[in-house]
């Protein structure tokens, strides 16, 4: 008897959504910074066993949409909404989860629902008993678990209550597959993470990064990458001083991209402007935010 489904994994911006998938997995598919919106899109990560195969699905954190890449965003969630065989809902310690649409939605739903309370080891255990108590009351059909995904407190518990509800069914994925994403989409997004955590204001939320070109030979991968901003001026800040900004952004990324590769890898980095891509449908399209 095989079991295979979709866990579809919802919450709030920064309440640990990436971290928590990539401690499914076992190794990091989603990047994770402290900043809001570092997910854009949905990603999905497949944990294959002999009996079973689970396809997490990480979207976006739930935000009120000020433009239209945004509103693509918002999209992913409501799509996660409609596919899921378990919902995940993950919510924190310090916070109040409110969002009476999201709520509505899995409460009408036939699908079984985790509301996991992340950051545990930000508390103690009254305010924890506390936070589980008030879940339950409210929604006595849910399954609720504290735990900590970035001390890894109470995953594998989740996790085994995860398989136990899955339904039957033949694997969805090659086993040997272990993402939706192509090998270019978490190298930009590499790229992306450290753009993230390297620059602050408005530039981190303002780019977009493609992969222009891939070549491999049997000792080296040369990867050439755009960066998009929306602002000549943003363009300076990115590149810094003499191109400094850049290249730490780029030794940074190429270290890692080197470590998921497996092998020894040439970035170059490139910067462009792209005014107003983040309202343009058409740019949005290129850039991969699908309007399903």
């Amino acid at each position: 008897m095989h079991k295979a489904g979709f866990v579809n994994i919802i919450g709030n911006p920064n309440v640990g959504k990436s971290t928590l998938m990539n401690c499914f997995l076992g190794e990091k598919l989603s990047i994770v910074t402290p900043k809001a919106q570092t997910t854009r899109h949905r990603i999905m990560g497949i944990l294959n066993d002999k009996e079973f195969q689970v396809v997490f699905s990480d979207t976006p954190g739930i935000i009120d949409p000020k433009y239209k890449l945004q509103e693509r965003m918002v999209r992913f969630i409501e799509t996660a909404l409609e596919d899921a065989d378990i919902f995940i809902l993950i919510t924190e310690i310090k916070e109040t989860f409110d969002n009476k649409k999201i709520l509505d939605a899995l409460e009408a739903s036939s699908v079984p629902v985790l509301v996991l309370i992340n950051k545990i080891d930000l508390s103690n255990q009254d305010e924890v008993i506390i936070k589980s108590e008030a879940w339950k009351k409210q929604y006595p059909d849910w399954y609720v678990i504290p735990m900590s995904a970035l001390e890894g407190y109470n995953v594998s518990k989740v996790l085994e209550k995860i398989i136990e509800l899955l339904p039957v069914h033949p694997p969805y994925f090659p086993k040997d597959q272990v993402s939706n994403k192509p090998v270019r989409f978490f190298i930009s997004e590499t790229i992306r993470e450290k753009i993230l955590f390297n620059y602050k204001k408005e530039i981190p939320y303002s780019v977009e990064v493609t992969i222009e070109s891939y070549k491999e030979t049997e000792q080296l991968i040369k990867i050439r990458s755009i960066i998009y901003v929306t602002r000549e001026s943003q363009k300076a800040i990115l590149i810094g001083h003499r191109g400094n900004s850049l290249k730490a952004v780029g030794t940074q990324a190429r270290k890692e991209i080197e470590l998921f590769l497996g092998k020894q890898v040439f970035l170059d980095l490139h910067v462009k402007v792209s005014k107003n891509w983040r309202e343009d449908n058409n740019k949005l399209r290129n850039f991969g935010y699908t309007q399903k």
